[in-house]
């Protein structure tokens, strides 16, 4: 089996593997200890919970629920997708089929990246070609006769039948597949299935696998897994990124390029970066999801582009006890813009570098003022709030932090000089109605766009109605901040200071309309998509959509609360959030 389609498969499947039920919570075929130092990533699955643990969790008793069906089935057609729309005249697998493959996943899996050796001798000008250092380790156990079906049957659906031969790597028989895309080896010995695309790799995992010690150190005894390690405790699903150093990237890149890359990553300053990973796990009702971006997290890096964080950011004081979502995230635009600039320049000539001055001086004309000016006005606050139980986009009230009031002002009344169409003051608040619609000669019969927004001293409020805004700051002003129950007790988890926060409440979603809002948009797309195909008639909704089979109801019936949050410390960035 080719491994790009592996992989793509794979990653389809993620989620689907969900709906398995496997005796015991396995352990990966190759677990970090095991893997070789210059590991670049890896994806493990342990395989399926037990269905006493599946039972308990509410996201997964959501997936075994017998009114989920039609999205279980949905997926299906999905995987079945490739086949149908390409030009490909053979029969891929059938539905049954492929639900039935879909039980390989049942056992666990590993995915992963070597880069190329340092000590490979170089390639002649006729021998070079691109690197592919993927490599997938399956254990089979149990499913020896399904995976050799599945994997013959999708060889042999194939557009254009590769080259099948046999040779010997690792002392064992491989499979050498050659299509044009490239050469896949493919191995099915003893109790693991292992395919990679490079001879070096898979003679290094099989070796691995058939007990043979490291040469070297392993991936677990670098410092940057060293660092990631306290915070992976073996999930269901967990992935790893050992961001490369500079100097491997540059040297990848090759001499021709390597004096163009070089300096956009000392921009950068990407060696500040070490690591990213995350994880799936299961606490009871919960399924947990945390991660991180860790490094040096020094003045000048990308860790800049996170603010510092806040205890209570200003548009938590506007969400009240029945909220039904809330999402805030907090950036420096400032360290952003210099940041994107410096790499800029860095990646030009000197004779070009006049580029960053000319587009200043546009986004300036356009500003009416500098745009790092114009940047620092804002706090880097990003917020959204719903507090009624419809999927109506427009009820949703967005907030944008700010420091000066009047000058943000003054800045609007320049960018929407042609836009505003009304303006009025109420307490602290300056309200503006401004058309989105553009301006066209005489008039185009059409009602312009409207929306408004509510100047605050430390925040703009916007949203589809004035009276909306000056609600919430009514509530705002007559209340103290009563925020959902749930939404306090999860809070008090995290540290005092978050660059984001977020909480969704299941229960409050009015998941009818959600159904009927996903069908209406789903049905415009189809009828756009014939009419430029320029077909006849045009069915309202696909009878095969599986929106229209699933009962709403079923949502809440195992979903209640969804909260997250993050946070930057002196290790790096942090995630972690529950659905529950």
């Amino acid at each position: 089996m080719h491994v790009q389609t592996l992989f793509r498969r794979t990653i389809q499947l993620a989620f689907a593997c969900l709906v398995l039920v496997a005796p015991v919570f396995a352990q990966a075929p190759l677990e970090p200890a095991q893997m070789p130092q210059r590991t670049v990533f890896y994806l493990l699955w342990r395989g399926t919970p037990a269905p006493s643990v599946r039972a308990a969790n509410s996201l997964l008793s959501l997936w075994d629920d017998p009114d989920f069906a039609p999205v279980r089935s949905a997926l299906v057609e999905n995987l079945l997708s490739d086949s149908k729309k390409s030009a490909n005249p053979k029969p891929g697998p059938t539905r049954e089929e492929i639900a039935q493959y879909a039980s390989l996943l049942e056992n666990p899996f590993v995915l992963g990246y070597l880069p190329e050796s340092r000590g490979a001798a170089p390639a002649t000008d006729a021998a070079k070609k691109k690197w592919n250092g993927i490599f997938f380790v399956y254990d089979r156990t149990g499913k020896e006769a399904l995976l050799s079906k599945a994997v013959l049957q999708l060889r042999a659906s194939e557009k254009d039948i590769p080259k099948v031969s046999e040779t010997t790597l690792a002392g064992i028989p491989v499979l050498k597949v050659e299509r044009t895309s490239g050469v896949t080896y493919w191995a099915e010995h003893g109790k693991y299935a292992i395919s990679a695309n490079e001879p070096e790799v898979f003679e290094q995992i099989a070796s691995i696998l058939g007990g043979k010690a490291l040469s070297g150190n392993s991936l677990a005894e670098t410092p940057a897994y060293r660092e990631a390690e306290p915070l992976l405790h073996g999930g269901i699903l967990e992935f790893f990124l050992r961001v490369p150093r500079q100097s491997e990237i540059a040297s990848a890149a090759g001499p021709a390029n390597n004096k163009k890359v070089e300096p956009v990553l000392d921009a950068l300053k990407l060696d500040s970066v070490h690591s990213i990973f995350g994880q799936v796990t299961l606490e009871g009702s919960r399924t947990r999801l945390t991660g991180a971006v860790l490094g040096e997290p020094a003045p000048g890096t990308l860790f800049d582009l996170i603010g510092d964080g806040q205890a209570a950011p200003a548009s938590l004081a506007f969400v009240p006890a029945d909220a039904v979502s809330y999402q805030e995230s907090e950036f420096s635009l400032v360290s952003l813009y210099t940041t994107a600039k410096r790499a800029f320049l860095a990646s030009q000539p000197p004779e070009q570098q006049g580029g960053a001055a000319f587009i200043e001086a546009m986004a300036q004309a356009k500003l009416g003022m500098p745009l790092p000016d114009a940047l620092a006005l804002l706090t880097g606050e990003f917020a959204s709030l719903q507090t009624v139980p419809a999927s109506d986009d427009s009820k949703r009230t967005i907030f944008v932090g700010i420091h000066d009031k009047a000058a943000t002002l003054k800045l609007l009344h320049f960018v929407l000089k042609d836009q505003i169409l009304s303006e009025h003051e109420r307490g602290e608040a300056s309200y503006l109605t401004i058309s989105l619609t553009a301006k066209q000669p005489g008039g185009s019969g059409v009602p312009p766009k409207l929306y408004h927004l509510a100047v605050t001293p430390s925040l703009v409020l916007a949203g589809s109605s004035s009276q909306a805004l000056e609600e919430e700051l009514s509530r705002r002003a007559s209340s103290a901040n009563a925020l959902p129950s749930a939404f306090r007790t999860v809070r008090a988890q995290f540290p005092e200071k978050l660059t984001g926060i977020s909480y969704l409440d299941f229960q409050k979603l009015d998941w009818d309309a959600i159904k009927e809002k996903l069908l209406e948009s789903s049905s415009k797309s189809v009828s756009k998509s014939f009419a430029q195909e320029k077909s006849a008639p045009v069915p309202a909704i696909p009878s095969s959509m599986w929106l229209m089979h699933v009962d709403p109801k079923v949502f809440p019936r195992h979903l209640h609360v969804s909260t997250s949050a993050s946070w930057k410390d002196a290790k790096g960035i942090h995630f972690d959030g529950w659905i529950e």
